[in-house]
């Protein structure tokens, strides 16, 4: 795997030039954004795979419980397509499995999924007009804007030492961190601590 990788560097070289150019685009004004007229969060990653984005999807809700919160997935896995707002008739397979688990897990909320963020913000004003939002794994999606970005990193696979795709397990340039709020390390040991000192 790691010679295929090697061999797929130069790949890596233009997929590189593309991502970084499209978020110059976008920092520019040449490429629009939507702003996302309320309160809003982002939480997401700059590698492929897991970086704990849903645990902190769920610490943000208890922390926002006293407010009215909304959460926006893509629905990664769902067999439905375009924009459903989560009701008793939902499940794994209409909305996807990390935004069932929110529904299921915090009877407070608004859970909506949508492939086009921009559409899933607007019809959350319409039909919810939260105070809050919560988009889930957004940080690639320049199309919408929104107040304030977390970025997660694996302490196991930090981005500061991954190359891009296909060569590494990067989205984009890790020049990418520049847009975040606040960045967290996820998945520490428990001796850290100890490590550190």
């Amino acid at each position: 795997m790691n010679f295929l990788r090697k061999l797929l560097f130069p790949l890596g070289f233009i997929y590189w030039i593309v991502t970084y150019l499209r978020n110059l685009f976008y920092d520019l004004g040449f490429l629009k954004s939507y702003k996302i007229p309320m309160k809003s969060i982002v939480v997401g990653n700059l590698s492929v795979g897991g970086t704990g984005k849903t645990p902190h999807i769920e610490y943000l809700i208890r922390l926002l419980r006293e407010k009215k919160v909304a959460t926006l997935s893509r629905g990664y896995g769902r067999k439905t397509k375009g924009f459903i707002l989560a009701d008793e008739t939902v499940d794994a397979t209409t909305i996807g499995d990390e935004p069932f688990q929110f529904f299921s897990k915090f009877k407070n909320i608004s859970v909506a999924v949508d492939g086009n963020r921009t559409n899933g913000i607007q019809q959350i004003e319409t039909l919810v007009n939260p105070e809050v939002v919560l988009l889930d794994d957004a940080f690639q999606h320049r199309k919408v804007t929104a107040g304030f970005y977390v970025l997660l990193t694996d302490y196991n696979h930090l981005f500061a030492e991954d190359y891009i795709l296909p060569f590494g397990n990067l989205r984009e340039p890790s020049i990418g961190k520049k847009r975040a709020n606040l960045i967290i390390v996820t998945k520490c040991p428990n001796d850290i601590i100890h490590i550190c000192v």
